[in-house]
This record gives C-alpha cells, sequence and structure tokens, in this order.
C-alpha cells in the first residue's frame, strides 16, 4: 500500500481525530462477525464462509480474481479460504478455459450447508438492521463505500 508523502498534514496535531478509522471499522467488524458467527453456528459455517461462497455464487465461471475484486480480498487469502471449503466439499476449484485463470462453483453439498445458513443470516440480519435502523443503515453503507473509496485513492496517490 502507498502512503502520501510530502504533502502538507490537512490538521495540526491538534486537530488530528484521536480513533483511528482503521481500527473502529475493524473494531465494528469483529463484532458483527462474532455475532453473525454465533448464529451461523448451526449450520457448519462461519460468516467468511459464507460470504466467500455467495461471492462465488455471484460469479459463475467467472476467475478467482473477479471473486477477490469482489470481497476486497487479496487473492492468496481467498485461496486460503477456497480451500478450506474445498475440504469440506462445499466448493470445487476448475481451471479455466485458458489454463491460467481458476474459477469456483458451489458443490451441492454447499448449496445445502449455504441452505442451512440462510435463515439463521437473515435472522440476524433483520434483527440487527431492525435495531440499527433501516435507514441508518442505508446512510451507512453508503458512508462505508465512501470510506473505503477515501481509503483506496490514498493506497494509489504517491
Amino acid at each position: 500500500m502507498k502512503i502520501p508523502t510530502g504533502s502538507a498534514p490537512a490538521h495540526s496535531r491538534a486537530e488530528l481525530p484521536r480513533s483511528c478509522a482503521c481500527t473502529t471499522v475493524r473494531r465494528s467488524a469483529r463484532v458483527l462477525a462474532r455475532t453473525y458467527d454465533a448464529a451461523l453456528a448451526g449450520s457448519g459455517l462461519n460468516i467468511t464462509q459464507f460470504a466467500v461462497m455467495r461471492a462465488v455464487q455471484r460469479h459463475p465461471e467467472e476467475p478467482l480474481s473477479r471473486v477477490a475484486e469482489d470481497l476486497a480480498m487479496d487473492r492468496t487469502s481467498l485461496y486460503r479460504a477456497l480451500a478450506a471449503l474445498a475440504r469440506h466439499h462445499w466448493v470445487s476449484i476448475d481451471d479455466g478455459p485458458d489454463g491460467r485463470a481458476r474459477s469456483a462453483s458451489i458443490t451441492p453439498a454447499g448449496h445445502a450447508a449455504l441452505l442451512r445458513a440462510e435463515a439463521p443470516w437473515a435472522g440476524t440480519q433483520l434483527a440487527l438492521i431492525e435495531r440499527f435502523g433501516a435507514t441508518q443503515w442505508q446512510s451507512l453503507q453508503a458512508e462505508l463505500r465512501r470510506l473505503t473509496l477515501c481509503a483506496q485513492d490514498l493506497s494509489v496517490e504517491g
């Protein structure tokens, strides 16, 4: 990741926000992951596996680089996650038509696992959004997308 250098800080040290944006978002992400993992425990999936499998479903026969991009994961992390899913026989990993790009697909056992996970995931999602507020959730999603774009812009500057 490239960090901007050589430019004057936009804030003086006294004006800098005290809480780190990354730490704040990661803290929330860890709590959310624990909440969803607890809900999904009976399905045999955790929230990361669920998210990866749903991304594979969204990109049938597409290169794994596209799945990684969808999840904002580096390919190495995605391949590790897929290898674990393949050991459970929930996904199959195939060579692409050109022999270079690989793709993944959900197996029948994977479809069954996703089906087991769908109701507890949906229940947790609905309860969380109801508690947080649907309008606030839409606003937060938009702001998180904007924060992500800001971070991406910073990583390519310099």
